[in-house]
Protein backbone atom coordinates (compact mmCIF):
# COMPACT_ATOMS: atom_id res chain seq x y z
CA UNK A 1 0.00 0.00 0.00
CA UNK A 2 1.27 3.11 -0.86
CA UNK A 3 0.66 6.46 1.19
CA UNK A 4 -0.04 10.07 -0.33
CA UNK A 5 3.56 10.78 -0.35
CA UNK A 6 3.71 7.30 -2.71
CA UNK A 7 5.99 5.91 0.52
CA UNK A 8 5.34 2.60 0.99
CA UNK A 9 3.81 1.72 4.51
CA UNK A 10 2.63 -1.32 6.33
CA UNK A 11 -0.71 -2.58 5.90
CA UNK A 12 -1.09 -2.44 9.97
CA UNK A 13 -0.01 1.11 10.00
CA UNK A 14 -1.87 2.70 6.79
CA UNK A 15 -4.37 4.97 8.98
CA UNK A 16 -1.04 6.25 10.73
CA UNK A 17 0.89 6.53 7.39
CA UNK A 18 -2.15 8.66 6.05
CA UNK A 19 -2.28 10.70 8.70
CA UNK A 20 0.71 11.59 9.16
CA UNK A 21 1.54 12.80 5.59
CA UNK A 22 -1.82 14.55 5.53
CA UNK A 23 -0.52 17.18 7.80
CA UNK A 24 -3.47 16.34 10.69
CA UNK A 25 -0.86 14.62 13.42
CA UNK A 26 2.61 14.66 14.00
CA UNK A 27 3.90 11.49 14.69
CA UNK A 28 4.42 11.81 18.49
CA UNK A 29 0.48 12.87 18.82
CA UNK A 30 -1.15 9.38 17.07
CA UNK A 31 -0.76 7.55 19.89
CA UNK A 32 -2.40 9.52 22.21
CA UNK A 33 -5.53 10.85 19.89
CA UNK A 34 -6.19 7.07 18.75
CA UNK A 35 -6.28 5.56 22.41
CA UNK A 36 -8.31 8.36 23.03
CA UNK A 37 -10.69 7.96 20.42
CA UNK A 38 -10.97 4.35 21.00
CA UNK A 39 -12.37 4.82 23.81
CA UNK A 40 -15.00 7.66 23.03
CA UNK A 41 -15.69 4.83 20.54
CA UNK A 42 -15.99 2.46 23.17
CA UNK A 43 -18.00 4.42 25.14
CA UNK A 44 -21.66 4.56 22.98
CA UNK A 45 -23.86 2.58 21.82
CA UNK A 46 -25.97 -0.44 22.97
CA UNK A 47 -23.27 -3.05 22.14
CA UNK A 48 -20.15 -1.81 22.88
CA UNK A 49 -18.03 -4.72 22.22
CA UNK A 50 -19.51 -5.14 18.68
CA UNK A 51 -18.51 -1.14 18.26
CA UNK A 52 -14.98 -1.53 19.40
CA UNK A 53 -14.33 -4.45 17.44
CA UNK A 54 -15.16 -2.32 14.03
CA UNK A 55 -13.70 0.86 14.94
CA UNK A 56 -10.49 -1.14 15.79
CA UNK A 57 -10.43 -2.94 12.17
CA UNK A 58 -11.29 0.40 10.36
CA UNK A 59 -9.12 3.10 9.60
CA UNK A 60 -12.24 5.08 8.57
CA UNK A 61 -12.77 5.79 12.23
CA UNK A 62 -9.31 7.88 12.59
CA UNK A 63 -10.05 9.82 10.17
CA UNK A 64 -13.69 10.73 10.93
CA UNK A 65 -12.89 11.66 14.94
CA UNK A 66 -9.01 12.84 14.01
CA UNK A 67 -9.44 15.00 10.87
CA UNK A 68 -11.55 18.12 12.96
CA UNK A 69 -9.64 21.41 12.86
CA UNK A 70 -9.21 21.79 16.18
CA UNK A 71 -7.85 17.67 16.55
CA UNK A 72 -5.44 18.69 13.97
CA UNK A 73 -4.01 22.35 15.15
CA UNK A 74 -4.32 21.18 19.22
CA UNK A 75 -3.43 17.88 20.32
CA UNK A 76 -3.84 18.91 24.00
CA UNK A 77 -7.91 19.51 23.71
CA UNK A 78 -8.29 16.30 22.73
CA UNK A 79 -6.64 15.25 26.21
CA UNK A 80 -8.43 16.99 27.96
CA UNK A 81 -11.97 16.09 26.65
CA UNK A 82 -11.21 13.30 28.72
CA UNK A 83 -11.78 13.56 32.07
CA UNK A 84 -10.07 11.14 34.29
CA UNK A 85 -12.29 9.66 37.19
CA UNK A 86 -12.12 11.55 40.26
CA UNK A 87 -10.09 9.78 43.26
CA UNK A 88 -12.39 8.03 45.77
CA UNK A 89 -13.15 9.53 49.59
CA UNK A 90 -10.31 8.06 51.94
CA UNK A 91 -12.65 5.31 53.25
CA UNK A 92 -11.16 6.10 56.79
CA UNK A 93 -12.65 9.36 56.60
CA UNK A 94 -15.08 9.31 59.06
CA UNK A 95 -12.90 7.37 61.79
CA UNK A 96 -10.28 10.34 61.46
CA UNK A 97 -13.06 12.67 62.51
CA UNK A 98 -14.52 11.12 65.37
CA UNK A 99 -10.83 10.13 66.44
CA UNK A 100 -10.21 13.94 66.26
CA UNK A 101 -13.02 14.72 68.22
CA UNK A 102 -12.66 12.41 70.41
CA UNK A 103 -9.20 14.06 71.52
CA UNK A 104 -10.19 17.43 71.17
CA UNK A 105 -12.34 16.48 74.12
CA UNK A 106 -9.55 15.44 75.94
CA UNK A 107 -11.19 12.14 77.52
CA UNK A 108 -9.26 11.86 80.74
CA UNK A 109 -10.68 15.21 81.77
CA UNK A 110 -13.97 14.08 81.52
CA UNK A 111 -13.61 10.90 83.12
CA UNK A 112 -11.97 13.26 85.77
CA UNK A 113 -15.81 14.74 85.64
CA UNK A 114 -17.74 12.42 85.50
CA UNK A 115 -16.13 10.63 88.51
CA UNK A 116 -16.36 13.32 90.58
CA UNK A 117 -19.69 14.41 90.12
CA UNK A 118 -20.95 11.03 91.08
CA UNK A 119 -18.86 10.34 93.81
CA UNK A 120 -20.52 13.29 95.24
CA UNK A 121 -23.67 12.58 94.31
CA UNK A 122 -23.50 9.67 96.30
CA UNK A 123 -22.55 11.24 99.50
CA UNK A 124 -26.31 13.04 100.31
CA UNK A 125 -28.23 9.15 100.41
CA UNK A 126 -29.03 8.02 103.80
CA UNK A 127 -30.77 4.61 102.87
CA UNK A 128 -31.06 2.17 99.46
CA UNK A 129 -34.37 3.36 98.68
CA UNK A 130 -32.79 6.99 97.59
CA UNK A 131 -31.78 4.88 94.81
CA UNK A 132 -34.67 5.32 92.84
CA UNK A 133 -35.09 6.33 89.54
CA UNK A 134 -35.48 10.23 90.51
CA UNK A 135 -31.92 10.04 91.32
CA UNK A 136 -30.60 8.58 88.29
CA UNK A 137 -32.12 11.53 85.94
CA UNK A 138 -31.11 14.11 88.95
CA UNK A 139 -27.74 12.72 88.73
CA UNK A 140 -28.17 12.98 85.07
CA UNK A 141 -29.26 16.29 84.58
CA UNK A 142 -25.99 17.34 86.32
CA UNK A 143 -23.09 15.00 84.51
CA UNK A 144 -24.22 15.68 80.63
CA UNK A 145 -23.94 19.57 81.14
CA UNK A 146 -21.18 19.17 83.34
CA UNK A 147 -19.41 17.60 80.57
CA UNK A 148 -20.82 20.00 77.85
CA UNK A 149 -18.83 22.70 79.68
CA UNK A 150 -15.82 20.56 80.08
CA UNK A 151 -15.52 20.59 76.38
CA UNK A 152 -15.98 24.09 76.52
CA UNK A 153 -12.97 24.45 78.79
CA UNK A 154 -10.79 22.07 77.60
CA UNK A 155 -11.82 23.67 73.93
CA UNK A 156 -10.94 26.90 74.37
CA UNK A 157 -8.23 26.09 75.97
CA UNK A 158 -6.63 24.15 72.72
CA UNK A 159 -8.05 27.23 70.25
CA UNK A 160 -5.97 29.53 72.67
CA UNK A 161 -3.02 27.38 72.74
CA UNK A 162 -2.39 25.96 69.34
CA UNK A 163 1.01 27.64 69.17
CA UNK A 164 2.39 26.00 71.98
CA UNK A 165 0.45 22.73 71.80
CA UNK A 166 2.56 22.49 68.52
CA UNK A 167 5.38 22.05 70.44
CA UNK A 168 4.21 20.57 73.61
CA UNK A 169 0.86 18.59 72.56
CA UNK A 170 1.34 18.25 68.68
CA UNK A 171 -0.72 15.33 68.57
CA UNK A 172 -4.00 17.47 69.39
CA UNK A 173 -6.32 17.86 66.25
CA UNK A 174 -6.31 21.70 66.18
CA UNK A 175 -2.15 21.01 66.57
CA UNK A 176 -1.59 18.59 63.95
CA UNK A 177 -4.20 19.83 61.68
CA UNK A 178 -6.76 17.04 61.81
CA UNK A 179 -9.51 19.43 62.85
CA UNK A 180 -9.98 22.70 61.07
CA UNK A 181 -10.17 26.08 63.49
CA UNK A 182 -13.73 26.62 62.13
CA UNK A 183 -14.81 23.00 63.67
CA UNK A 184 -13.23 23.76 66.89
CA UNK A 185 -14.72 26.88 67.22
CA UNK A 186 -17.92 25.54 66.17
CA UNK A 187 -17.49 22.51 68.85
CA UNK A 188 -16.82 25.10 71.67
CA UNK A 189 -19.68 27.83 70.69
CA UNK A 190 -22.49 24.57 70.92
CA UNK A 191 -21.07 23.01 73.59
CA UNK A 192 -21.35 26.07 75.82
CA UNK A 193 -24.86 26.91 74.49
CA UNK A 194 -26.14 23.10 75.18
CA UNK A 195 -24.92 23.18 78.25
CA UNK A 196 -25.86 26.81 79.74
CA UNK A 197 -28.87 25.59 78.30
CA UNK A 198 -29.97 22.26 80.01
CA UNK A 199 -28.73 24.71 83.20
CA UNK A 200 -31.35 26.66 82.78
CA UNK A 201 -34.16 23.84 82.07
CA UNK A 202 -33.68 21.92 84.44
CA UNK A 203 -34.26 24.59 87.04
CA UNK A 204 -31.41 23.75 89.61
CA UNK A 205 -30.05 27.18 90.64
CA UNK A 206 -26.93 24.56 92.39
CA UNK A 207 -26.19 23.32 88.96
CA UNK A 208 -26.58 26.44 87.17
CA UNK A 209 -24.40 28.29 89.62
CA UNK A 210 -21.93 25.56 89.05
CA UNK A 211 -21.98 25.99 85.52
CA UNK A 212 -21.40 29.66 85.01
CA UNK A 213 -18.62 29.21 87.31
CA UNK A 214 -16.95 27.04 85.49
CA UNK A 215 -17.68 29.32 82.35
CA UNK A 216 -16.27 32.40 83.43
CA UNK A 217 -12.83 30.80 85.39
CA UNK A 218 -12.29 28.25 82.07
CA UNK A 219 -12.35 31.33 79.99
CA UNK A 220 -10.17 34.02 81.78
CA UNK A 221 -7.89 30.85 82.34
CA UNK A 222 -7.64 30.43 78.40
CA UNK A 223 -8.43 33.78 76.89
CA UNK A 224 -5.69 36.01 75.63
CA UNK A 225 -7.59 39.40 76.77
CA UNK A 226 -6.63 42.03 79.05
CA UNK A 227 -6.10 41.45 82.69
CA UNK A 228 -7.38 37.29 81.48
CA UNK A 229 -5.01 34.36 80.25
CA UNK A 230 -4.77 33.18 83.82
CA UNK A 231 -2.16 30.52 82.81
CA UNK A 232 0.32 33.09 82.82
CA UNK A 233 0.39 33.43 86.07
CA UNK A 234 1.12 30.10 88.21
CA UNK A 235 -0.86 31.15 91.54
CA UNK A 236 -4.69 32.41 89.43
CA UNK A 237 -3.83 28.83 87.60
CA UNK A 238 -3.94 26.91 90.28
CA UNK A 239 -6.79 29.26 91.80
CA UNK A 240 -9.02 28.18 88.61
CA UNK A 241 -8.39 24.51 88.91
CA UNK A 242 -8.68 24.59 92.76
CA UNK A 243 -12.19 26.57 92.96
CA UNK A 244 -13.55 24.91 89.76
CA UNK A 245 -12.87 21.11 91.08
CA UNK A 246 -12.18 21.12 94.79
CA UNK A 247 -15.03 23.85 95.75
CA UNK A 248 -17.57 24.87 93.17
CA UNK A 249 -18.15 21.25 92.03
CA UNK A 250 -18.46 19.65 95.59
CA UNK A 251 -20.51 22.55 97.17
CA UNK A 252 -22.68 22.97 94.21
CA UNK A 253 -23.32 19.51 93.02
CA UNK A 254 -24.17 18.14 96.62
CA UNK A 255 -26.89 20.91 96.86
CA UNK A 256 -28.16 19.70 93.53
CA UNK A 257 -29.06 16.08 94.94
CA UNK A 258 -29.88 16.80 98.53
CA UNK A 259 -32.37 19.95 97.85
CA UNK A 260 -33.34 19.98 94.15
CA UNK A 261 -33.68 15.84 93.37
CA UNK A 262 -34.26 14.51 97.36
CA UNK A 263 -36.01 17.44 98.24
CA UNK A 264 -34.39 17.64 101.82
CA UNK A 265 -32.85 21.14 103.64
CA UNK A 266 -29.57 21.21 102.44
CA UNK A 267 -27.03 21.12 105.14
CA UNK A 268 -23.31 20.37 104.64
CA UNK A 269 -21.91 17.15 106.43
CA UNK A 270 -18.87 15.79 107.57
CA UNK A 271 -17.72 13.72 104.44
CA UNK A 272 -18.65 16.51 102.10
CA UNK A 273 -16.09 19.23 104.04
CA UNK A 274 -13.62 16.50 104.29
CA UNK A 275 -14.38 15.64 100.51
CA UNK A 276 -13.73 19.62 99.44
CA UNK A 277 -10.90 19.64 101.67
CA UNK A 278 -9.38 16.39 99.85
CA UNK A 279 -10.55 17.62 96.71
CA UNK A 280 -8.40 20.77 97.02
CA UNK A 281 -5.38 19.60 97.49
CA UNK A 282 -5.49 16.99 94.68
CA UNK A 283 -6.74 19.93 92.34
CA UNK A 284 -3.54 21.93 93.56
CA UNK A 285 -1.72 19.22 92.17
CA UNK A 286 -3.26 18.92 88.96
CA UNK A 287 -2.74 22.65 88.59
CA UNK A 288 1.01 22.31 88.83
CA UNK A 289 1.62 19.03 88.10
CA UNK A 290 0.25 19.58 84.24
CA UNK A 291 2.47 22.43 83.37
CA UNK A 292 5.81 19.88 83.91
CA UNK A 293 5.99 18.07 80.39
CA UNK A 294 4.93 21.57 79.00
CA UNK A 295 7.84 23.42 80.05
CA UNK A 296 9.62 23.53 76.70
CA UNK A 297 6.35 25.29 74.85
CA UNK A 298 5.57 27.44 78.20
CA UNK A 299 8.97 28.43 78.52
CA UNK A 300 9.30 29.66 74.64
CA UNK A 301 5.81 31.43 74.60
CA UNK A 302 6.16 33.27 77.95
CA UNK A 303 4.12 31.04 80.29
CA UNK A 304 5.76 31.30 83.63
CA UNK A 305 4.20 28.40 85.41
CA UNK A 306 6.32 27.07 88.40
CA UNK A 307 7.50 24.44 86.77
CA UNK A 308 9.17 26.60 84.61
CA UNK A 309 10.56 28.90 87.27
CA UNK A 310 11.63 26.01 89.79
CA UNK A 311 12.61 23.09 87.57
CA UNK A 312 10.82 19.74 86.45
CA UNK A 313 12.12 17.95 89.29
CA UNK A 314 11.25 19.84 92.50
CA UNK A 315 7.37 20.73 91.05
CA UNK A 316 7.47 17.00 90.84
CA UNK A 317 8.10 15.88 94.04
CA UNK A 318 6.50 18.31 95.62
CA UNK A 319 2.92 17.46 93.90
CA UNK A 320 3.60 13.99 94.81
CA UNK A 321 4.65 14.78 98.47
CA UNK A 322 1.47 17.12 98.22
CA UNK A 323 -0.82 13.63 97.17
CA UNK A 324 1.25 11.76 99.84
CA UNK A 325 -0.34 13.87 102.64
CA UNK A 326 -4.14 14.06 100.92
CA UNK A 327 -3.84 9.75 101.34
CA UNK A 328 -2.70 9.65 104.53
CA UNK A 329 -5.16 11.95 105.66
CA UNK A 330 -7.70 10.28 103.96
CA UNK A 331 -6.68 6.97 106.21
CA UNK A 332 -6.55 8.91 109.24
CA UNK A 333 -10.33 9.87 109.17
CA UNK A 334 -11.11 6.46 107.75
CA UNK A 335 -9.54 5.17 110.53
CA UNK A 336 -11.92 7.16 112.91
CA UNK A 337 -15.00 5.94 111.35
CA UNK A 338 -17.89 4.33 113.45
CA UNK A 339 -18.63 1.93 110.59
CA UNK A 340 -15.72 -1.08 110.53
CA UNK A 341 -16.82 -1.82 106.44
CA UNK A 342 -15.84 1.98 106.26
CA UNK A 343 -12.90 2.00 108.33
CA UNK A 344 -11.43 -0.89 105.77
CA UNK A 345 -12.44 -0.02 102.72
CA UNK A 346 -11.04 3.73 103.17
CA UNK A 347 -7.82 2.99 104.92
CA UNK A 348 -7.18 0.27 102.60
CA UNK A 349 -7.81 1.98 99.26
CA UNK A 350 -6.17 4.99 100.13
CA UNK A 351 -3.07 2.86 101.22
CA UNK A 352 -2.96 1.22 98.15
CA UNK A 353 -3.10 4.20 96.06
CA UNK A 354 -0.48 6.28 98.26
CA UNK A 355 2.05 2.69 97.33
CA UNK A 356 1.53 2.57 94.29
CA UNK A 357 1.69 6.64 93.67
CA UNK A 358 5.41 6.08 95.38
CA UNK A 359 6.44 3.25 93.40
CA UNK A 360 5.81 4.96 90.12
CA UNK A 361 7.14 7.93 91.32
CA UNK A 362 10.77 6.90 91.98
CA UNK A 363 11.10 5.27 88.79
CA UNK A 364 9.46 8.02 86.51
CA UNK A 365 12.13 9.60 83.78
CA UNK A 366 10.76 13.73 84.12
CA UNK A 367 12.25 13.67 80.36
CA UNK A 368 10.06 11.69 79.06
CA UNK A 369 6.39 13.06 78.08
CA UNK A 370 4.53 9.66 78.09
CA UNK A 371 5.94 8.60 81.27
CA UNK A 372 5.32 12.42 82.90
CA UNK A 373 1.79 11.89 81.37
CA UNK A 374 0.77 8.30 82.12
CA UNK A 375 1.51 9.33 85.90
CA UNK A 376 -1.00 12.90 85.15
CA UNK A 377 -3.67 10.53 84.19
CA UNK A 378 -3.35 8.00 87.15
CA UNK A 379 -3.54 10.99 89.57
CA UNK A 380 -6.56 12.15 87.37
CA UNK A 381 -8.33 8.81 87.89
Amino acid sequence: MLCASSTPCPSSSSSKCFLQNQGFLEPSQLSVKKRHNFLKICSHGSNPFRRCTKGFSSSSFTVQHLSSKSHKRNPIHVKSEYEYASKPEDPNHLSKQLRAFYLFTRPYAIMGTVIGITSVSLLPLETISDLSPAFFVGMLQALVPAVLMNIYTVGINQIYDVEIDKINKPELPLASGDMSMKTGKLIVFISLLMSLGMGIMFKSPPLLCALIINFLLGTAYSVDFPLLRWKKYPVLAASYILINRGIVSQLAFFAHIQKHVLGRPLVYTKSVLFGVAFMCIISTVIALYKDIPDVEGDQEYGIQSLAAKLGKKKVFWLCVNMLLTAYGAGMVIGALSSSMLSKIVTVFCHCAIALVLRVRAQSIDLNSKAAVSSLYLFIWK
